[in-house]
């Protein structure tokens, strides 16, 4: 071993514990799935309903957190804000970020389309760490910076009309608690949502006690117990963030337009309960056998959608760094591996796409290098700015352009995705049009009715946010992804063996991996894996898919007959 890893490794044990994290629910493993590895390979209809359970963890708190007087400050907080022409500022990093676009989405949609709803449009808002650039591409790092959280409410220009919530899976994420204290500065009203006990928090974690035991902050606890797959907050804690925040967004539009506020607890379980039905399971079972068939023949899947493709963007990006694959790729790199899934819109540009996504400009991070300095970031960051704003997120081409480089395997697929029981006859004849030279072409449907080769048939009321169709799109999307992973062996039990430890929280992640499943103890991991990553820097060439480190100390533990 170099001394440069052994010393990275020992700083990360001795001067890091703020990101040791293995005392957080959020982090441990769920009891429900601690065999889900072999449910799918016994059944996948059997994985599916094994990940489904944990679900029911989540519909058991939002009936308390409904009920419970945090909620309804949240609610008449946001009511008072926007009838005062304040703006309601949502704010996160990773999953939650994304949760944050989408959100801000789903309200301008509703603006756009609703003469009502128009006077309200610029007033919600979303903060994502590393910015819009963030959809497509995790800015991983960035996430460990209290500053540039509160880089981002300054230029926002946020002030004592405006209200922030923040939203952090964990209750730690450095870079969301930087934007609460920045909107205190500011004198905002803030409100505080995450998925583990405030007082473990508080007692563990000095960033968080600081946030939390402010008196000036409204703390929303949404605790609904361990992931069903170890340590993957996109999962159930996004879920509950996202019907709690947005069933709160919805009742303020309904308040501010006069319209029936939907009876939220009963329609999610009914949503749970329709999801679990017979057909359903097998519908995503048989879409999950599908994809990994074609993932298994080295080829690759593009969804291609209009509507709701903010939901599937959210789902496809953040499986790169959860199970390791190949991040999404600009057009002019013709070098990195190509994402197994990516997404387009077939009947647009990818500016008129972005457009249609967002509901509003994009907001990346055009950050220089003397931004960076007066930030006091370290000479890594500042010597090599990374490359965030507008003109490189366009460069993803998420548009009608020619899908050529998804199509050079001869074994790729092409999948559309509909949402709603309307017809949309010109999304159908663009698909039609782009996807003639992939070899194989499908249609997910998520309606009322069947529409399509695979159905998710859900019965659900529509409503001004339409938030419970995209809570039936993330819970299934996020099934059939892990669902996909497990059967491609990139789960260990219901650990996230392939994750990649691209920031301090998913460094100690994967060496509490390491230690549990090679039996080691927790510095004799970190040490390994930092070593991992040294060699791997060396070996790994630009063109390869990378390799993961986890996977990579374990296989040579197990050579050395280290692990049973």
């Amino acid at each position: 071993m170099s001394k440069t890893a052994l010393e990275k490794a020992m700083h990360f044990i001795e001067n890091e514990k703020q990101f040791h994290l293995g005392f957080l629910p959020t982090e441990q493993s769920s009891p429900l799935t601690v065999n889900m590895d072999k449910e799918f390979a016994s059944s996948v209809p059997g994985g599916v309903r094994n990940l489904q359970s944990v679900d029911r963890n989540v519909e058991a708190m939002a009936k308390k957190m409904f009920a419970s007087n945090e909620y309804d400050r949240l609610v008449k907080t946001g009511e008072n804000t926007i009838r005062n022409g304040g703006r309601i500022v949502f704010s996160g990093c990773g999953a939650t970020g994304r949760l944050s676009i989408l959100l801000e989405s789903m309200w301008r949609k509703c603006c756009d389309e609703n003469p009502a709803s128009k006077p309200y449009y610029d007033q919600v808002f979303s903060i994502m760490t590393g910015g819009d650039f963030a959809l497509v591409k995790s800015v991983e790092f960035f996430e460990d910076y209290q500053i540039f959280g509160r880089r981002q409410v300054q230029e926002l220009e946020m002030n004592e009309n405006d209200m922030l919530v923040a939203i952090t899976e964990g209750g730690e994420t450095s870079s969301v608690l930087g934007t609460v204290f920045e909107a205190l500065d500011r004198n905002c009203q803030v409100f505080l949502m995450f998925n583990n006990p405030a007082n473990l928090l508080a007692e563990h974690l000095e960033r968080s006690r600081k946030a939390i035991r402010d008196p000036r902050v409204c703390v929303l606890d949404l605790s609904c117990g361990p992931m069903a797959l170890a340590g993957s907050t996109r999962m159930q804690a996004t879920t509950s963030e996202q019907l709690i925040a947005g069933a709160a967004l919805e009742t303020i539009m309904c308040r501010l337009t006069g319209t029936d506020i939907p009876d939220y607890a009963p329609a999610f379980e009914k949503l749970l309960d329709q999801l679990e039905t017979p057909d359903n399971v097998q519908a995503m079972a048989d879409y999950i056998v599908y994809e990994t068939t074609l993932y298994k023949k080295k080829a690759l899947v593009t969804y291609f959608a209009d509507d709701y493709m903010l939901d599937i963007f959210t789902d496809t990006t953040e499986r790169s760094p959860t199970f390791m694959l190949p991040p999404f790729r600009r057009n002019d790199d013709a070098v990195s591996p190509r994402p197994w899934a990516f997404v387009k819109n077939p009947g647009f540009s990818t500016a008129e796409t972005w457009y249609r996504v967002m509901h509003r400009n994009l907001r990346c991070l055009n950050w220089q290098k003397a931004d960076y300095e007066a930030m006091d970031c370290p000479d890594s960051i500042c010597n090599a700015p990374p490359r965030i704003a507008n003109d490189d997120l366009l460069r993803f081409e998420i548009g009608n352009e020619s899908p050529g480089d998804r199509t050079a395997s001869g074994n790729d697929g092409a999948v559309l995705i509909t949402i709603g029981s309307g017809k949309n006859p010109a999304l159908e004849a663009a698909f039609r049009n782009i996807s003639g030279n992939f070899a194989d072409r499908r249609h997910l449907a998520f309606s009322r009715e069947p529409a399509g080769d695979f159905n998710i048939i859900c019965d659900i009321a529509d409503s001004p946010l339409q938030l419970m169709w995209h809570m039936a799109v993330k819970l299934t999307l996020n099934t059939i992804s892990t669902g996909s992973m497990a059967v491609m062996g990139r789960v260990t039990g219901n650990w996230m063996s392939w994750v990649n430890l691209s920031n301090k929280k998913l460094m100690d992640r994967g060496t509490r991996l390491v230690s549990e499943i090679g039996k080691v103890d927790y510095n004799t991991a970190c040490i390994k894996i930092h070593e991992a990553l040294e060699e791997l820097e060396k070996i790994q060439e630009r063109s390869q898919e990378a390799v993961s480190a986890v996977q990579y100390v374990l296989n040579k533990l197990n050579q050395h007959k280290e692990i049973i």
